[in-house]
């Protein structure tokens, strides 16, 4: 089992966006941290785009085989995309439907993929990579 945690944000909404994924351990250890700035987009497309870079990382980290035998939890604090994966809201932005639409394409590849919505608090690591690819735009990092 891993859990992954995520936050994407923009400053001006939209405006310039980053993303940033912590990949824990069963433990809940952090092993790895990415941050990544990713151009212009608004908080929900900065969010979806931070779970679709973690499925990524995670299917090349571990590759195709084993992550169909893995449970992972993603967790991340914004409550519009925890609920939109978990089908419990709508989907009423079709930029935000594209985005849902890769990630369920994603998950084909995985076995058992969970996400939960958690409090601000809760997300602090991936939220200081989000300000930190937004303050050094453009300078991709792999920082664990």
């Amino acid at each position: 089992m891993i859990i992954i945690y995520t936050d994407g944000g923009s400053r001006g909404n939209p405006g310039p966006a980053a993303i940033g994924v912590v990949i824990c351990n069963d433990k809940n250890q952090p092993t790895k941290k990415y941050s990544e700035y990713i151009e212009e987009a608004t908080n929900n497309e900065a969010e979806y785009s931070a779970v679709i870079f973690a499925l990524k990382k995670v299917r090349a980290l571990f590759g195709k085989e084993k992550i169909k035998t893995m449970e992972i939890k993603i967790r991340l604090d914004s409550e519009l995309v925890a609920k939109q994966l978990n089908h419990q809201y709508k989907i009423q932005e079709e930029n935000l439907g594209k985005l849902f639409l890769k990630i369920w394409n994603l998950l084909l590849d995985f076995g058992k993929v969970s996400f939960k919505q958690i409090k601000r608090e809760e997300n602090q690591e991936a939220d200081r990579l989000v300000n930190e690819a937004l303050d050094n735009q453009g300078r991709n990092q792999m920082l664990l």
